[in-house]
């Protein structure tokens, strides 16, 4: 027999995934709040609609991803991993193809190239380890329906 303290045991949410979710949660958030703003992207800088359909997309793909981390989607773990990757990607093509002149063209003012560069590769090895995480952690994820609905 299962006393009820064995049973919470049991289905109580690891504060591994629960931080997980709250950091996808966050990015949701901060991928809406750039809305209208140009959006760089494989080597280009996109502004106007273009901007806004891949800020819109963005945001969907990161409220997607907070909801199946909330759920322990199997399906999301997948698609974490791919993300991940993708963004890293991502980061080091931007850096490659869009010219420090370019970049201030768009924003306006004076960019600081060494900070730029330091940032960016701060926040890719951050989202590599994140992945690492996510990679050693599939088994928290016991979801195996296909829709998050």
């Amino acid at each position: 027999m299962i006393t009820v303290e064995e049973h919470d045991d049991e289905m109580r949410r690891p504060l591994g995934l629960t931080l997980l979710a709250g950091l996808y949660l966050f990015f949701f958030i901060l991928s809406a709040s750039t809305f209208g703003h140009p959006f760089p992207l494989l080597g280009h800088i996109y502004t106007g609609f273009a901007a806004k359909a891949l800020v819109l997309s963005d945001s969907l793909v990161c409220l997607y991803l907070f909801m199946g981390v909330f759920k322990r989607q199997l399906l999301t773990w997948y698609f974490l991993i791919g993300y991940n990757l993708f963004q890293i990607v991502n980061t080091i093509i931007n850096l490659s193809y869009i010219s420090t002149s370019e970049l201030e063209k768009v924003v306006g003012e004076k960019v600081n190239q060494e900070a730029l560069i330091i940032n960016n590769i701060a926040a890719a090895l951050a989202i590599m380890l994140l992945t690492q995480y996510i990679y050693r952690h599939r088994d928290l994820f016991t979801n195996r329906q296909k829709y998050l609905f």
